[in-house]
């Protein structure tokens, strides 16, 4: 096992090992590292690790030291330095009218080295120029020329997916891109909708490469002699991500049918002539090709099984099912918590009501309701006390002598109310005579 640090010279730039020396580096401190191009300014991206020999090149360049306040100030001062000579530079070439492109200028961490890296489409005779720049910064002077997808990288931007390039945030490495790789995945062949703003083919049509070479593995061609539910035709159209085909039947060439990958049984894969003596199977051995797809599964009914279940384990039993408790709650009766808000009767009310009898006006009501007297209206009497008879038994018929003796204060023996006698008032007007006083008063 070896001890080795991750550093990273520039932003979205490859990660390189580099031998600790026992020192404790968290990531994102400025380290000094001593490198092929001489001693060089880094920021650690991953802290000390312990990995296998054969995953890293030995023998591993060392530390120098973590970066101090000082080495902060050195790095900056570079950075104005780079301005400057990128100017100079870019007036040499016009001056030399050199057929080149300046992308940046790079000086190395202790200054006696600076790199211009340019873009040209053919190669350029840049001697004289090299000559100016060393009498201009008396340095060692060094010209790089890149191609355009290292041009992209440096100098970054939005792609049109909307978000950073790829290169200048996450790639370290380019990876080799064809035209066939569009081609597998189905994409339009238009250059300007496949190519980035480098020029060159976009980088992400190899993420998913992989994934469409095992999909074309699995799939039919086109023109393909299949075996479907609903019968047997010919191929038209293959969709890889969802794995589905569409299918023009003998039957009814005119509209396509969908199937899924699974629903179909391949008898010829790709175009050809179709297989001598070739019988098609009946429709009841074909329609056991279609996908079943088992009914949605009830969340709660799911619910309640994996809670029974855990429950059981631990020795407990499960709660009522909610549907269990409203059918029980169904069967209780309404309103049964208060009678004087129309809650259910009792037991002894239901039987007297059923054997037809009523119970005397005071049991039932315990003061009796009493008016006010009003204005000059005399005051009600109370009502008597007298029990009801039974249903059964009849009063006995009276003569209109007998109903004439009886008292204005009795009540008539088959009722238990007394018909009170409405007080009517004086009429209004001037010469209005009083009215008659009521019988029997």
């Amino acid at each position: 096992m070896t001890e080795i640090i991750g550093v990273r010279f520039k932003s979205g730039g490859k990660e390189y090992y580099f031998d600790p020396k026992g020192v404790a580096v968290e990531p994102g401190q400025g380290v000094i590292i001593e490198t092929s191009r001489g001693i060089e300014y880094g920021e650690c991206t991953k802290p000390n690790t312990m990995v296998e020999d054969s995953a890293v090149v030995q023998p591993l360049r060392a530390l120098v030291r973590i970066a101090t306040e000082k080495d902060l100030e050195t790095v900056a001062k570079n950075r104005e330095k780079e301005e400057k000579a990128f100017k100079v530079c870019q007036e040499k070439i016009a001056e030399h009218k050199l057929d080149m492109k300046l992308v940046e200028v790079e000086y190395n961490f202790e200054g006696n080295k600076i790199l211009f890296f340019f873009t040209s489409e053919g190669r350029v005779d840049f001697r004289s120029l090299v000559k100016d720049l060393a009498g201009i910064f008396h340095t060692r002077i060094e010209l790089r020329q890149i191609g355009v997808r290292d041009e992209a990288k440096m100098l970054g931007g939005l792609g049109i997916c909307g978000k950073p390039f790829c290169c200048s945030t996450f790639l370290e490495e380019f990876q080799p891109v064809s035209i066939k790789m569009a081609k597998t995945q189905s994409l339009s062949l238009n250059p300007t909708k496949i190519s980035g703003t480098c020029g060159r083919l976009m980088c992400c049509l190899k993420y998913e490469q992989d994934a469409y070479e095992d999909a074309v593995k699995r799939m039919p061609k086109q023109e393909s002699f299949v075996e479907t539910p609903e019968g047997v035709g010919t191929v038209s159209q293959v969709n890889l991500l969802r794995e589905q085909v569409k299918v023009r039947l003998e039957e009814a060439p005119e509209t396509p049918r969908c199937f899924h990958n699974c629903e179909i049984c391949v008898v010829r894969n790709g175009k050809g002539k179709r297989p001598e003596g070739y019988v098609a199977p009946p429709p009841e051995e074909l329609a056991k090709l279609r996908k079943v797809t088992p009914p949605p599964e009830d969340p709660a009914a799911a619910l309640q099984s994996r809670l029974g279940s855990t429950l059981a384990g631990l020795g407990m039993t499960a709660p009522a099912e909610p549907q269990a408790r409203r059918e029980q709650g169904e069967s209780r009766p309404r309103g049964g918590r208060g009678r004087g808000r129309g809650g259910g009767k009792p037991p002894e009310a239901t039987r007297e009501e059923a054997s037809g009898e009523q119970k005397p006006r005071q049991e039932r009501q315990e003061k009796p309701r009493q008016e006010r007297p009003r204005g000059d209206k005399p005051q009600a009497q109370p009502k008597p006390q007298n029990p009801p008879k039974p249903k059964a038994e009849k009063a006995p018929q009276q003569s209109a002598g007998d109903r004439a003796s009886q008292g204005e204060g009795e009540s008539k023996p088959g009722g238990s109310r007394h018909r009170h006698r409405r007080y009517r008032g004086r009429p209004k007007g001037d010469g209005g005579k009083s009215a008659p006083p009521p019988a029997g008063q």
